[in-house]
């Protein structure tokens, strides 16, 4: 549930439909909600019928979350290992499953910049390596970025270069 809704904190869910993402019983997951929204990790509104809940912005511990999460899913070693190596390179999303907050083995990101894929292609094997986790990407130029821009509106942006 962390992955839910820390990956990417604009997520929000309500119990069935975390019951059907997380292939747990209902009664194990409200159980959870109940302990993150009583912690103030989560905190809850109505839409409707359903109960949704969503991550707290304002808790003391939300960035501390945000951290411990992207560490688990490895995303800051790739970030790490990308940026410091690559080239010209503008931005970084985080896109498919893992945007939306559902547990994956694979990674997909996007790429904005000048790139050297060759470069590109060690260091996602090597990272691949060290966090047992699948990557794919993508790569585009800034051209092509603000063709595309609508389709960048479900990723997540994991980095952008300072003045961007």
């Amino acid at each position: 549930m962390l992955l839910k809704f820390f990956i990417n904190p604009q997520n929000s869910s309500y119990l069935r439909g975390l019951e059907s993402e997380i292939d747990e019983s209902s009664n194990s997951i409200r159980l959870e909600l109940n302990r993150f929204e009583k912690a103030g990790l989560l905190e809850s509104y109505e839409l409707g019928n359903k109960k949704m809940f969503k991550a707290n912005e304002k808790h003391p511990m939300f960035l501390d979350v945000i951290s411990i999460v992207k560490k688990y899913v490895g995303i800051d070693i790739i970030i790490q290992n990308i940026v410091d190596r690559l080239g010209n390179l503008k931005q970084i999303y985080l896109a498919g499953d893992l945007a939306k907050g559902i547990n994956s083995s694979f990674i997909q990101i996007v790429l904005i910049g000048n790139i050297n894929t060759q470069f590109l292609n060690e260091i996602i094997l090597k990272t691949e390596k060290i966090i047992q986790k699948k990557i794919t990407y993508s790569v585009l130029n800034e051209t092509e970025y603000y063709i595309n821009i609508n389709d960048l509106e479900s990723h997540l942006l994991l980095w952008q270069k300072d003045g961007s």
